[in-house]
């Protein structure tokens, strides 16, 4: 099986040493990156199977790097903010951040968070199941390909993993504690107004009109369904 890269984008030699340090540790192959402008040449080479990437960098900052990858690809990022606003969090997951710590954080927080992604995105089943398709609506779990009347929709990897998990499971409500379980990994450091962000940017995806979605539906004081 081969060992997960994982790409470190940091410009503070003390946290880009330690959790560079923990993530070895934990059996990952790690490369580190001091600005946004070397990332980029870094990830136009090659794609590791998850980034780490620094909100605050020299050139070019974190927010608009991940806007650059989620227009090439969905690799899963998980932001690291010294920023502890609500705002910047959010505006970090709706740019298709999967997750964030905020600084000060803990390693193992962060090499706990890692597994959650990577465990999350090749956990056992995706790959043997058979599409999905909903009237106009398609879902390929193998090539994780999203058709919308004959149109590709781009869905970062969270996104997918979530529209996945609802469709499969049509008129089945889900509390957000068990959207978190079931696609987020479990882990306790999530906030789970995090599905909140997901749902609204699905919605604006594969919705006619976000604010009365007909697919996507809340199911007030429980949770979210989908609706075939």
């Amino acid at each position: 099986m081969k060992t997960p890269e994982i790409l470190i984008i940091e410009d503070e030699p003390s946290i880009a040493e330690v959790v560079e340090l923990y993530l070895r540790r934990a059996g990952y192959q790690v490369q580190t990156v001091r600005d946004g402008n070397a990332a980029m040449q870094r990830l136009e080479q090659h794609l590791p199977d998850l980034l780490v990437l620094d909100i605050m960098l020299p050139g070019v900052d974190g927010f608009s790097l991940l806007r650059w990858l989620r227009e090439r690809s969905d690799a899963p990022v998980i932001f690291i903010t010294a920023r502890r606003e609500e705002v910047d969090r959010i505006a970090g997951l709706e740019l298709g951040a999967d997750d964030y710590v905020v600084k000060p954080f803990s390693p193992q927080e962060l090499v706990s968070r890692v597994r959650a992604v990577l465990r999350r995105i090749n956990r056992d089943g995706l790959s043997a199941a058979k599409p999905i398709t909903y009237t106009n609506l398609s879902i390929d779990p193998q090539t994780r390909l999203i058709t919308l009347a004959g149109k590709e929709i781009a869905l970062t990897s969270r996104e997918f993993d979530l529209l996945w998990l609802l469709a499969r499971h049509p008129r089945q409500v889900f509390t957000r504690e068990q959207l978190l379980e079931r696609v987020w990994g479990g882990s306790e450091y999530i906030d789970p107004g995090t599905v909140t962000v997901h749902l609204r940017r699905l919605r604006e995806k594969i919705e006619k009109d976000a604010s009365q979605p007909t697919r996507l539906v809340t199911v007030w004081g429980v949770g979210y369904k989908f609706e075939p």
